[in-house]
């Protein structure tokens, strides 16, 4: 009876090893779902007027600019393996708002406006050790495509004394494709479940259009390059199917 017990309990650890080996295995597919969080790194060139009243000016005003503030978000990914170590994973989230500050002689106004960013990415990644193994880093690398709506200047205070009392200001910025870099671990809780974080690195930047009709019916127009650069770090919890 002890050698039939013995046997018994080498079968199930053998079928528990087993579970765990088809934890990211290759054909396996991992959904996560946790909390994103963007951390902007850039800054901003000076303010460019364009034109004012349809007339060309293309002058900068020295001191200015604006930089975008972190946000939260919650997000979900799809990560499918072709292999034991090589998987694509699909990114994307609830769009984050960011805040928009002033950046130095603009600083003294604080908050600007708002802007809400949409950047799904898909990334390939390779990962590190067996599929057996419980803990297992990873690199990644892929491409992102990031958009913008939403884009409001909210701060009448600094179109008023910057453009004059009465100016109404309105904002736009430009879409852009970027590479994205990136690096993590999970850790095989079961043969299902799993937890996860990441730290991404992605070079963002956009041109901000800006539209001010003055009070005598005038209308400025201007620009701003803005780097964004956010690193982004991801926890996850995530299931096998």
């Amino acid at each position: 009876m002890n050698t039939i017990y013995k046997k018994m309990l080498v079968a199930a650890a053998a079928m528990t090893f087993a579970g765990f080996a088809q934890a990211q295995a290759a054909g396996s597919t991992v959904v996560s779902a946790g909390w994103f969080r963007v951390m902007p790194t850039g800054s901003s060139e000076n303010l460019t007027i364009d034109s004012i009243a349809g007339r060309p000016v293309g002058q900068q005003r020295p001191n200015t600019g604006a930089k975008i503030d972190s946000a939260d978000t919650i997000g979900l990914a799809i990560d499918h393996f072709f292999t034991d170590n090589i998987s694509a994973d699909f990114v994307l989230g609830i769009p984050p708002k960011h805040d928009v500050s002033g950046d130095r002689g603009y600083d003294k106004y604080g908050k600007l406006g708002e802007v809400r960013q949409w950047s799904p990415a898909i990334v390939f990644k390779w990962h590190f050790f067996e599929a057996t193994t419980k803990f297992r880093p990873y690199v990644g690398l892929g491409v992102n495509y990031t958009w913008f709506t939403g884009e409001t200047v909210t701060n009448q205070n600094f179109v008023n004394n910057e453009f004059g009392p009465g100016s109404k200001m309105t904002a736009s910025a430009t879409p852009s494709w970027n590479p994205v870099f990136n690096i993590g671990a999970n850790y095989n809780i079961t043969d299902r479940w799993s937890v996860g974080l990441s730290v991404s690195y992605v070079p963002i930047s956009t041109r901000g259009n800006f539209e001010t009709t003055l009070a005598n019916g005038a209308v400025v127009k201007s620009h701003t390059k803005i780097s964004i650069d956010p690193v982004v770090t991801y926890l996850s919890v995530g299931y096998r199917f």
